[in-house]
């Protein structure tokens, strides 16, 4: 069958995303840090009769996550889409302005956002050239487009990732390869910040079906309420 590979699932867009693959027949391979929160989006999705498996790994370890990407690629067959959007813990990074940030604040976001990516690209990448068909998509926030005074380093690691992405996309243009960046510039299902507007998961994650389906023209979509 084919198969949808979602870098940093987790129980909102992630679990929204492979709801939306797997009621079209996707198979879906999970990835993140933590096996029991995995194990436990695995339950879900296979009792609504979707085929899903969960491949533990850390986005910073690269050989751990290109192992994960390769074994999930062997137990379903293929990795048809590859959808990155890790979301580090609390704590994980100091949140800083742009004149308060030090050069090791970025390197952090670097690491996690944009070298993660790379590293996922290149595990699945040659084989759907090979193939001549598949979906990559990357996930950040619209800070990467529209700067947030109080996140400036996580901002410019995820301007590099948009950065990135979008050249990849004109990269890739006649393969039959989609590449596309998606900003989320909501809330998901709460509000982070007091005034800024809200979605649901499942209301974001048709754009991701669309990139793959029917605008795989689009290099960038920008999701606001």
């Amino acid at each position: 069958m084919p198969t949808i590979a979602i870098v940093g699932a987790g129980p909102q867009l992630g679990l929204a995303i492979a709801r939306t693959f797997g009621t079209h027949g996707y198979g879906v391979a999970l990835i993140a840090r933590n096996r029991a929160k995995l194990e436990n989006l695995v339950g879900e999705l296979t009792a609504e009769g979707i085929s899903a498996a969960a491949f533990p790994a850390d986005v910073l370890d690269r050989d751990v996550l290109t192992r994960a990407l390769k074994d999930a690629a062997a137990h379903f067959g293929s990795i048809d889409v590859l959808e990155y959007s890790p979301v580090g813990g609390l704590g994980s990074t100091a949140m800083t302005a742009p004149s308060e940030t030090d050069p090791v604040h970025v390197q952090h976001e670097m690491e996690f956002q944009l070298y993660g990516a790379i590293a996922a690209t290149r595990a699945v990448l040659p084989a759907m050239r090979e193939a001549g068909a598949g979906t990559l998509l990357f996930t950040t926030g619209a800070g990467s487009i529209d700067p947030v005074l109080m996140i400036g380093n996580v901002n410019a690691a995820a301007a590099a990732l948009r950065n990135w992405a979008i050249n990849l996309h004109k990269e890739l243009d006649g393969t039959g390869v989609q590449a596309a960046h998606v900003a989320v510039d909501v809330s998901i299902g709460s509000a982070v910040m007091p005034g800024h507007a809200v979605a649901q998961a499942e209301e974001i994650s048709p754009v991701y079906w669309e990139l793959h389906t029917t605008r795989r023209d689009q290099a960038e979509v920008v999701f606001s309420s």
